[in-house]
């Protein structure tokens, strides 16, 4: 079939085709919301469709501006070459496989999308510019996602079906024919280009600056929905090189100091206590898988699948809310490790990646402390080992050491994609463990809970299927740490080592309380102390990922200045603990049940978690204190990654 309009014009050909890419990007979102309709079906009823409409064609008109100005130049350029046959079916070859390509980034995001919660941005080819495993994942999705591929396909022949191609049929006879054609062309081209311009900036509207990702927020009520106005190729452009913050002044100098400052001054005579600190950091880990937690969700029903860390809460301590402050491993590292949040992008995939950090082996290390950080995918997998030299620790073990070690199984153990299967890796870190000088601090990042969900054969029957392909992952982490800390308590260190468990991010959800926008960030903290010097029990307050190395400094008597945005949850009131995080172009800070949205300019919401826990009404004002303490984190943090103060030095 080949669509051909009788004495269509280029211009009036590259019109058409523009429409038609309106269109197909506009299918792709209606593909991506019913794929990811568990993350918007709790606040369906309450979106405006016209809104999202408004917000879906804004967002598309600059990326199909973006990506088809090629095309649209090609089409309009005044010249009389455009007008013969080879000419044309270059620009629609142009045309197809650029849109073609746009198609594929939003239905791949389709699904992507249920892992991080928000659409894709450049950052995904620094995260994982190191991998050589996406192709074995991407053929793994295909097959799981077939009828995505089905869709694409239907969507990519749209696009070569429908286009509309100039018949080449123009004669100009006279000299007046040329002018006028001249003349036309001319125009036409100048003022196309403009018009490309302000699609591009988003329209006509606050043109002093261009739409950006958090302006998608003003047509949904949630941060989580924006991904439904948004659309994936403009995510990635826009957040090319955009690694610059802005440094906003809500307060003066003193005035910030009193509100907040991650500047930590412990008491200089206290007595360090040398003892061991062991971080272990679990992939995707999400609070709802733990039954510890959840004593009341489904009717109290509900057990969970980790039977063994629910046994090792019960000898620990931990708290009534727990939080990681992003969505992604690579921002859940340095919120663990060096007490830093991830606000626009991740730490380090910005230009302030450089900057000296005050990370938990670095500060132990000026007193004396070995470290080690473990992982057990690839030497540079996601950036971890540049990011575990950038906050300090003196060795790096992956699975470039792991195969080197005759003790273990090298390559038979690794998982076909990832990493080392947890379990063996974890005997690694152990038996690792008990070569090192004490004290020593270290931290190790497990991978098996992780895409594509697949488990060692020899435990298929033993962790079958459940309701979510995570279920049965997170089943096998929680044997792989139970038979960690059986092998680590044989150890000489073991009675005198800290160990804190966390995760780096949640993940896959089948209940609406972890769906909500905090609730997506909902993941467990707990410190356990074999020795029972520590308190153990649920603590009333918050902890979150950044409170962990100054919570940790604190336990060992660290008596040296240090920056962390946390806090030392040992010493701060319940009633005066917070969690801060940042999705979809919005700040989210939660204090006691009172949970404040801002977009950095306005407060956008505030609710009161504790008659309201899915987020569905917001309340008319919010806490003043509430918005200052926000507003002073943020500007601390825009100030001394611009400034490079993220030390006490």
């Amino acid at each position: 079939m080949k669509t051909k309009y009788r004495h269509c014009s280029p211009l009036l050909a590259a019109v058409l085709n523009i429409l038609l890419a309106y269109g197909v990007y506009m299918l792709c979102r209606i593909v991506y919301v019913c794929e990811n309709w568990s993350l918007f079906a709790q606040g369906w009823n309450n979106l405006s469709l016209w809104n999202l409409l408004r917000g879906g064609l804004r967002y598309d008109g600059s990326a199909i501006a973006y990506t088809n100005t090629l095309y649209v130049l090609l089409m309009l350029l005044p010249v009389m070459a455009k007008e013969r046959p080879w000419w044309q079916t270059m620009c629609k070859w142009i045309y197809v496989v650029i849109n073609s390509l746009a198609v594929v980034a939003n239905l791949c995001d389709a699904v992507y999308s249920q892992y991080t919660g928000r659409r894709t941005t450049s950052t995904f080819f620094s995260e994982f510019g190191n991998e050589n495993n996406l192709g074995s994942i991407f053929l793994t999705e295909v097959l799981n996602h077939w009828y995505l591929v089905l869709a694409g396909a239907v969507l990519i022949a749209l696009l070569w079906l429908l286009y509309a191609k100039p018949d080449g049929q123009l004669e100009l006879r006279s000299d007046t024919d040329r002018r006028r054609y001249r003349i036309t062309q001319w125009t036409a081209f100048a003022l196309a280009m403009p018009l490309a311009v302000i699609a591009m900036r988003g329209g006509i509207i606050n043109t002093y600056r261009p739409v950006s990702l958090a302006d998608a927020n003003q047509y949904v009520n949630r941060p989580n929905e924006a991904a439904i106005v948004l659309n994936t190729p403009f995510s990635v452009i826009r957040t090319v090189g955009k690694t610059g913050y802005d440094i906003p002044q809500y307060f003066d100098e003193s005035r910030l100091e009193t509100l907040y400052t991650p500047l930590h001054t412990p008491d200089s005579s206290a007595v360090p206590t040398r003892r061991n600190v062991v971080v272990i950091i679990v992939e995707s880990f999400g609070r709802e898988y733990i039954g510890f937690y959840n004593r009341t969700l489904d009717g109290g029903r509900y057990r969970g699948y980790t039977p063994f860390v629910d046994s090792l809460l019960g000898q620990s301590l931990t708290w009534q809310q727990t939080f990681a402050n992003g969505r992604t491993s690579i921002e859940g590292m340095p919120a663990v490790l060096a007490s830093i949040p991830s606000f626009v992008e991740p730490f380090f995939f910005t230009g302030y990646s450089l900057n000296k950090v005050s990370g938990l082996p670095g500060e132990l290390g000026k007193v004396g402390y070995s470290s080690a950080f473990f992982h057990g995918a690839d030497n540079g997998s996601m950036g971890f080992q540049a990011a575990a030299r950038a906050m300090g620790f003196e060795a790096y073990y992956g699975r470039n050491e792991y195969d080197a070690d005759e003790r273990f199984g090298g390559e038979a153990d690794f998982d076909g994609t990832w990493a080392i299967w947890d379990e063996p890796f974890l005997q690694y870190f152990a038996t690792k463990m008990g070569e090192m000088r004490e004290p020593f601090v270290t931290a190790v990042f497990t991978a098996s809970s992780h895409h594509p969900f697949v488990i060692p054969e020899q435990y298929r029957d033993t962790f079958p299927e459940e309701e979510l392909v995570m279920h049965k992952c997170i089943r096998y982490a929680d044997h792989a740490l139970r038979r960690f800390f059986e092998t680590a308590s044989r150890q000489p260190w073991f009675q005198n080592t800290i160990f804190v468990l966390c995760s780096d991010h949640t993940n896959m959800s089948n209940h609406d309380y972890y769906l909500s926008p905090i609730g997506l960030f909902r993941a467990p903290v707990l410190v356990y102390d074999p020795s029972g010097q520590l308190p153990r029990g649920v603590r009333p307050g918050i902890a979150q990922q950044i409170d962990i190395m100054p919570t940790v400094l604190g336990l060992v008597g660290y008596n040296r200045p240090y920056v962390a945005f946390g806090k030392d949850l040992m010493t701060v009131p319940p009633d005066s603990t917070w969690t801060v995080n940042y999705s979809g172009g919005i700040y989210q800070y939660l204090q006691g049940d009172t949970i404040v949205q801002f977009d950095g300019n306005r407060v956008t919401g505030t609710y009161d978690l504790a008659s309201d826990p899915l987020m569905q009404r917001s309340l008319p004002s919010a806490p003043p204190a509430y918005v200052e303490r926000l507003k002073a984190i943020i500007q601390q943090y825009m100030s001394r990654m611009v400034g490079d103060r993220l030390t006490a030095d």
